[in-house]
This record gives C-alpha cells, sequence and structure tokens, in this order.
C-alpha cells in the first residue's frame, strides 16, 4: 500500500498497478471502513486505488493517512462481505449492437459465438465511475478483448452493453463514448428516485441473460 497527497485536501492510496482481485478487495475494504467518517468528503475507488477527499478544515493529510493505516491494519485479516448477484437481460445485436460484427471480425468467431461466450461468463463489479453509475466489470473472456473505436461516438444509447479492450460495461446513461456496443438492457441501471439510486455496487456479480429479440 502506498500513501501520497494527490491535491491540498486529498490523498491517493495504491495498492499497486494492476488489476486483481486480491487489490479489489483491499479497496473494498479501505472503502468500506471509511464511509461515513466526519470529515471525509468522497471516495472515489478505482482498480487499484483509492482517491479520498476530505474537508481541510476538519483533517489534516496526516490524520487521514492515519486513519488509513489503521483501518487497513484492523481489516488485514477481513474478507469482503460477498456481493449479490444480479441477471441482466440483454438483447444482442442488430441496432442494440452495431459493433457485434466488429468484434466477431477481431476475435474470430461468429456473432453467435462472441454472444455465447459474453453471456457465459462471471462478471464482477470493480467499481463505479466514469459518469453516473457506470460499471467497470472484469471478467470478460480474454478471447473477447476488442480495442475501442478509434473516435467515440457522440451518443450511445441508454442500456448499451459495451467491450472497451479487455473490460465489459453498461452505459446506464446516455452519453458520449468510445466502447463497442453489442446489446442493450432495457433494465434500468441508474434511477434517481430509488433507495440507493444505481442499481450495480462495488463487488457485485453480473451476470448478462440473451433476450429472444437478439439479432446477429
Amino acid at each position: 500500500m502506498t500513501i501520497r497527497p494527490a491535491s491540498d485536501r486529498s490523498l491517493l492510496i495504491s495498492f499497486g498497478d494492476e488489476i486483481s482481485l486480491e487489490a479489489h478487495y483491499q479497496v473494498r475494504l479501505l472503502t468500506q471502513s471509511l464511509e461515513g467518517l466526519r470529515g471525509i468528503l468522497n471516495l472515489h475507488p478505482a482498480y487499484a486505488s483509492v482517491l479520498i477527499d476530505f474537508d481541510p478544515r476538519l483533517r489534516t493529510h496526516a490524520e487521514v493517512e492515519s486513519f488509513v493505516r489503521q483501518r487497513m491494519e484492523s481489516a488485514i485479516h477481513t474478507t469482503p462481505a460477498p456481493g449479490r448477484t444480479v441477471e441482466i437481460p440483454v438483447c444482442y445485436g442488430g441496432d442494440f449492437g452495431p459493433d457485434l460484427p466488429d468484434v466477431a471480425r477481431h476475435t474470430g468467431f461468429t456473432p453467435v459465438r462472441v454472444v455465447e461466450l459474453h453471456a457465459a461468463a462471471d462478471y464482477l463489479v470493480y467499481f463505479v465511475g466514469f459518469s453516473t453509475c457506470f460499471p467497470y466489470l472484469g471478467g470478460l473472456p480474454p478471447e473477447l478483448a476488442t480495442p475501442r473505436l478509434s473516435a467515440p461516438r457522440k451518443h450511445v444509447p441508454v442500456g448499451s452493453v459495451a467491450i472497451g479492450g479487455g473490460q465489459a460495461g453498461i452505459y446506464p446513461l446516455a452519453s458520449p463514448g468510445g466502447w463497442r456496443l453489442i446489446g442493450r438492457t432495457s433494465l434500468r441501471l441508474f434511477d434517481p428516485e430509488g433507495s440507493p439510486p444505481p442499481l450495480l455496487r462495488m463487488g457485485d456479480h453480473v451476470r448478462f441473460i440473451p433476450t429472444p429479440e437478439s439479432r446477429w
């Protein structure tokens, strides 16, 4: 674990520079242990790091670093609570997944096989970020890894299921984006009236379920 100031009111805590389950567990433990702590304004977990924003009127860098070390030492033998498994229905291909043929060509599989491999995997929500409630999913079969678009789309429809390099994700809101779109879900990932608003949380598992309307 490395700790360094990121600004006059933030600390960056890193657990290496690779995407791994061990780093993910450390990120989850630290994030959960600091939630609700007085003087902590925001926590920004990523694959192997946590950015901590704090109120400099209430906390100093040294105090926050001390909290981090104490919490991690007390949690050294702790395993994060298991997350939920959430099934996401997906209509693959056609207008819902315009990049499915490109993914098939890049990987050498047929579109049908791409869908089979994509839907057979178990995905882990490493963290939620980028845009509101965007889940970064680990677990994409390596053989489906496909480069992002050379030029991002100006508009990606809400619910789009996508591949970006070796990662998988779902666009909870319409936005620009450069990931490869292979399908779309009608499930609402962000509900501002919900409690909590996001459907998916860090540590959850996701299974994609092809719908009868899929086209390839």
